[in-house]
């Protein structure tokens, strides 16, 4: 009798395949080809009057654009096992750099932001080391988050010294953005309402003694007052985005044919792209932005809630607000509903440490995504939101303890 042949075995596709999220690397890839495309539109007028070349300074940016997606792959690769235990010599890097760029950054106009020209700019760096080091932190403190005294005092120190070195630059823009990714990682990992209070009444009475401190801040928040108080007075850089914005339409002008970028629109390559974007392509090109990048958040959190555990999910619930909260102040800046930033685009402005950081930033969040079992993913996924829907309905249920009390075995 013949014996029966084998049945194949299917072999699982290696689970860094099985684990990428495809549609969070689509709405990257799609925003890094769409700021390509921008960046070269508002500068090759310029680049070529002042190098003689159309592409030299949109060159640059494909440099950068490469290396942000090989800093995505890099750190995706990366188990978060290893980001936990890197938490203190990440800090450690990230506060070198801030006091040195103090030292012997490039000074321009009075402020020492950066190194090599602009290239390297250790505020951006700031933002992911300090992710990485409060999401270490706060995962393991259990319940004493909710302490005072163990909880809310040595975290407000802790942030308030890293926004601090970057107040000193002057960059008030990243310090704030660092306070506020701060304290929602807080309120993440279980803080309670008085917790919260008590850090925003800081975080708000340090912000107005600092606006009275620092002229050129003082100059924005006047700028932006001067359009609910006579609109005719805006400020120029506001002025000539909102001509911009008006000037597309519905579909634009076309691309390469805006003509505010030629003179008129302040940074039109870095802070004022999305304006650029409204002139060229008009309003669905600007939907189109926003809706990559409603995709891009959408997936950082579905990644959050399926995270293997409290370091897991407080990591991408910070990058994930990070790229959230940078692309919402940018485009806000752009339309005049806050006064003017400084903060780049993600992926889309042009900068160098702004693409790099951001493509690590993502690799953050598929590392976290390839972080558990396939197998458990449905099991974990289910868990999570019960988890959160428990936190919200009671303050009393933290992330990181019902996280670890469900951590699935290896």
């Amino acid at each position: 009798m013949a014996a029966e042949p084998k049945a194949k075995t299917r072999v699982a596709p290696p689970r860094r395949f099985l684990d990428t999220d495809y549609w969070l690397v689509l709405s990257v890839v799609a925003l890094i080809i769409i700021g390509l495309m921008m960046v070269f539109s508002a500068t090759f007028d310029w680049s070529y009057q002042q190098q003689g070349s159309t592409f030299s300074i949109a060159s640059r940016q494909f440099l950068w654009a490469a290396l942000g997606l090989v800093s995505m792959v890099v750190v995706a690769l990366v188990p978060c096992e290893w980001l936990r235990r890197a938490a203190v010599p990440v800090l450690g890097v990230t506060v070198a750099l801030l006091i040195l760029v103090l030292l012997i950054g490039d000074d321009v106009f009075g402020a020492r932001r950066s190194f090599l020209g602009g290239s390297v700019q250790p505020s951006e760096v700031a933002k992911i080391g300090m992710i990485i080091y409060v999401a270490a932190w706060l995962s393991s403190k259990g319940e004493q988050v909710r302490d005072l005294t163990y909880g809310l005092f040595p975290y407000a120190v802790l942030v308030g010294f890293v926004a601090y070195l970057i107040v000193l630059q002057p960059d008030m823009s990243s310090a704030i953005l660092i306070v506020l990714i701060g304290v929602i990682m807080f309120f993440f990992a279980g803080a309670d309402i008085f917790q919260l209070s008590v850090a925003g009444i800081i975080s708000t009475v340090t912000f107005f003694l600092l606006i009275k401190k620092l002229d050129y801040a003082r100059q924005r928040l006047d700028d932006y007052m001067l359009i609910w108080r006579d609109p005719e007075n805006i400020s120029y850089h506001i002025r000539q985005s909102l001509i911009a914005l008006g000037s597309g339409g519905l579909f634009g002008v076309g691309l390469g044919q805006s003509q505010q970028k030629l003179g008129y629109l302040p940074a039109a390559h870095t802070d004022s792209i999305f304006a650029v974007i409204g002139e060229e392509l008009g309003f669905v090109g600007c939907l189109v932005v926003i809706l990559l990048f409603a995709l891009l958040i959408y997936r950082g959190f579905k990644i959050t809630m399926q995270a293997a555990d409290s370091f897991s999910a407080l990591l991408a619930c910070g990058v994930t607000c990070s790229l959230a909260l940078q692309a919402v102040f940018n485009i806000a800046v752009i339309t005049g509903l806050v006064p003017f930033t400084g903060i780049a685009l993600p992926f889309i402005s042009s900068g160098g440490s702004t693409m790099v950081v951001s493509g690590a930033s993502v690799g953050l969040l598929l590392s976290v995504a390839r972080g558990k079992p396939v197998a458990t993913r449905r099991k974990r996924t289910a868990q999570s939101y019960a988890d959160m829907d428990r936190r919200w309905g009671n303050r009393g249920t933290r992330v990181s303890g019902s996280r670890r009390r469900t951590r699935t075995t290896r």
